[in-house]
């Protein structure tokens, strides 16, 4: 009895529990889900209502449950604005209590001398730190380690950074990092070790990175980081596998930091292997049914040591081949087979094609100013046609060509579940197409000159250019204003307008104060024939005007009086170029050609005068170049009349022939003075090496040079007897002040009268 007693006790007390437990869960389930009444946000200083409201996932309304509210307290996180975030219910109204984080209002750097402030503050706009910006003491750390990561870049391997916050009104910081930058680390000693077939001192020559030299303050060759010796290990080893040495490779790079962080030791451990020649060349897999147009793609050469570079440059080949019939994703693998008894390898070309593509859409950003549309008619490639490598590459360079961007990237995105198309996604990086030109300085020839230029290659976006350029010294004086359109047609017409007003005495050793004034405009039209061949077509009107004045040339009294002091002339031209150098200013391979016909057969004046000029650059070696120019210059008068004399050549100076004073080669007067001729003759040759202690930078070069030329008169052969000639060293470098050209000339063909300068220079002068 007092069993069941018992047991029905329990049973009262286990009811009783189970009873309260669903009193509280019902309790707790009216409290977790109701209906929301209302939603207040408190707390909120800069941060508009609207951005919480958007937020959070549930509106008035709406049920509220702990899951949304969880969900609400991330997603507000998220944002990166608050430092704190709490939910709080009062009577089925929620209540959203925030606290902001603080906006950073100035962001200083104080010590900081190697970069501009403003380059600073771009990298830790990558980082997210910037004014304007939340703060957040993570983000200041992060900056720290990055600002740290850019001395390091610049060898400053005991800068210090130190962040410092300061809270100012209205919930915000400023943000200063104090930095003790300290010195250069520099390398004291590079080594390369297990060197057998070259020696050091020529391995050392290929490469950037060196030990201090009397100019590395300008070339900056031995400060150490880490991407420059990724790049020489890189030059390392094409240099050995393009000699043959297949199997070279880095054991191990060493590098080693004295403990005060100034100095670095750098040793590369390499093992050269055994030199290899290339017995033959097959080809493997599926060629298009084009065995015999891939095989006339192959620079390999059979019987000459492996070379990296040609085996690079095949592989190119084949992969643009099968890109220029719409296999966009085709692979070649060379896979050496080594016979090691003979140190012989077969290279076995292993081609797949993969899958035929159409390009479905061409997407264009990064040209927040270029108007899509001057960027879409550079393209060869079309929308819905065959991937086409030729014209994607072609399309690629002619963006380049514009010269609006600083970065041009075509890639080749797959579409997802459409695997015959693809889309062309071409990334641009636009840079400035403005200049405005102020400077000075001195030549030998006109001594001090003054210039100062305005232009916009990209007016507002439409890809056309205009200019004005002022120029001014004691002997010239240039005004010019011109425009170009370079799609005035669907078909790539261009049209150029300019203006140009010049007041000159053309030879300035001879003094005087005589005035040879011209004023002219000009329209020329530049028509393509074909991708890199554009021909020109043009019309202008000059006037000018003969100033007399002491010591002017006999020549050009003589002209007046028989022609007047003033002439029209109406001169129409046509000319052709084509070039391919490397670099328009330290151009090291290449060729440039031009020819330009004028014909004035309209106004005061009867003439005909043609020009063509050819230079080409041989890359020797990565460091020396050899250069050859010629120009060839002819011109005669019309209809019985003299060629004019205001349109004679002149030489003689930089540009020219050197050692001889600017424009005295050529025909005199009776009064003895230089007055040019309508022949003009030139030739120059040059070899181009390393400035000493320079290495590979190509910005500073000497040159050893050999010209010849002369001017020549209407009635004169072109007698190459009486050609000058001269021999001698100079200096280029492209200076801040832009480009400039030094020579010490010795003349070893000249004749009696020669007026000889042995010393030159010029800024602004070119080859």
């Amino acid at each position: 009895m007092k069993q069941n007693l018992l047991t029905t006790s329990i049973l009262n007390k286990l009811l009783s529990l189970v009873l309260l437990g669903l009193m509280v869960f019902n309790s707790a389930w009216a409290l977790d889900t109701f209906k929301i009444d209302d939603i207040r946000v408190e707390g909120l200083q800069r941060v508009e209502p609207g951005t919480v409201f958007a937020t959070v996932p549930f509106k008035v309304g709406d049920n509220y449950t702990e899951e949304k509210g969880t969900q609400a307290i991330r997603s507000l996180f998220a944002l990166g604005l608050f430092k704190d975030v709490r939910i709080d219910i009062k009577s089925n109204v929620i209540i959203i209590a925030i606290e902001e984080r603080p906006i950073i209002a100035n962001l200083d750097f104080v010590g900081a001398k190697e970069f501009d402030k403003d380059a600073l503050r771009k990298a830790l706009r990558e980082v997210g730190l910037a004014e304007g910006r939340p703060f957040d003491k993570s983000l200041a750390d992060k900056a720290e380690q990055e600002l740290k990561r850019q001395y390091i870049n610049k060898s400053l391997y005991g800068a210090e950074v130190i962040a410092t916050i300061t809270p100012i009104e209205r919930n915000r910081v400023n943000l200063t990092f104090s930095v003790t930058e300290g010195d250069v680390a520099k390398i004291k000693e590079l080594h390369i070790v297990g060197a057998q077939t070259f020696s050091e001192s020529t391995l050392l020559s290929e490469i950037d990175l060196s030990t201090p030299t009397w100019l590395s303050w300008y070339t900056k060759s031995d400060r150490y980081s880490q991407s420059k010796l990724n790049a020489d290990i890189e030059v390392l080893k094409s240099y050995y596998q393009s000699r043959g040495f297949l199997e070279f490779k880095i054991n191990s790079t060493q590098v080693a930091i004295s403990p005060n962080k100034q100095k670095i030791n750098i040793t590369l451990n390499i093992t050269e292997g055994d030199r290899f020649v290339v017995s033959g060349v097959r080809l493997e897999g599926y060629y298009l049914g084009r065995d015999e147009e891939f095989k006339a793609l192959i620079a390999i050469k059979p019987g000459e040591a492996y070379n990296i570079n040609q085996v690079t440059q095949t592989t190119k080949a084949f992969t643009d081949f099968y890109g220029n019939f719409g296999f966009a994703f085709a692979r070649v693998e060379p896979k050496p087979e080594i016979d090691r008894a003979t140190n012989r390898v077969v290279i076995v070309l292993q081609g797949d094609p993969s899958r035929r593509v159409y390009v479905r859409k061409i997407n264009i950003s990064g040209n927040a100013k270029t108007r899509d549309e001057i960027v879409r008619r550079e393209f060869r490639q079309m929308e819905s046609a065959w991937y086409d490598g030729y014209r994607i590459k072609m399309s690629k360079d002619r963006l380049k060509r514009l010269g609006f961007f600083k970065e041009v990237e075509v890639d080749t995105k797959e579409i997802p579940g459409i695997p015959d198309q693809v889309d062309l996604a071409v990334t641009l990086t636009e840079k400035p197409t403005g200049s405005l030109q102020l400077g000075a300085g001195y030549s030998s020839a006109e001594k001090v000159f003054l210039t100062f230029g305005i232009q916009q290659d990209n007016v507002f976006g439409t890809g056309n250019y205009v200019g004005t350029q002022v120029s001014t010294s004691k002997y010239n004086q240039i005004f010019q204003i011109n425009t170009t359109d370079p799609y005035v047609t669907d078909d790539g017409v261009s049209r150029s307008v300019n203006y140009y007003h010049r007041s000159s005495i053309p030879y300035v050793d001879q003094g005087g104060n005589y005035r040879l004034v011209t004023d002219g405009v000009g329209l020329r039209y530049g028509v393509p024939f074909a991708e890199l061949d554009t021909v020109f077509i043009g019309i202008a009107a000059e006037q000018t005007q003969i100033k007399p004045g002491s010591n002017i040339p006999a020549a050009y009294l003589d002209f007046a009086q028989r022609f007047g002091y003033t002439t029209l002339s109406i001169p129409m031209t046509i000319g052709w170029a084509r070039d391919s150098r490397d670099n328009l200013l330290t151009p090291t391979s290449g060729r440039f050609f031009r020819i330009n016909s004028e014909i004035g057969e309209l106004g005061d004046t009867r003439y005909t005068r043609t020009g063509g000029q050819y230079q080409e650059y041989i890359p020797i070696s990565k460091q020396f170049t050899f250069a050859f120019n010629s120009e060839l210059d002819l011109g005669s008068g019309l209809e019985g009349r003299p060629y004019p004399v205001f349109k004679n050549y002149s030489s003689g100076g930089l540009g020219s022939v050197r050692g001889f004073t600017a424009g005295t080669l050529g025909p005199r007067d009776v009064s003895g003075l230089t007055v040019g001729g309508p022949k003009k003759f030139t030739l120059n040759t040059e070899f181009l090496a390393p400035f000493p202690g320079a290495g590979n930078d190509k910005s500073l070069r000497l040159y050893a040079f050999f010209d010849m030329g002369n001017v020549y008169g209407e009635s004169e052969k072109m007698d190459f007897a009486l050609l000058r000639s001269s021999v001698g060293v100079g200096l280029s470098w492209i200076s801040p002040m832009g480009p400039l050209r030094f020579a010490l000339a010795n003349p070893e063909k000249y004749f009696p009268g020669d007026r000889m300068q042995k010393v030159q220079f010029q800024i602004g002068t070119s080859f």
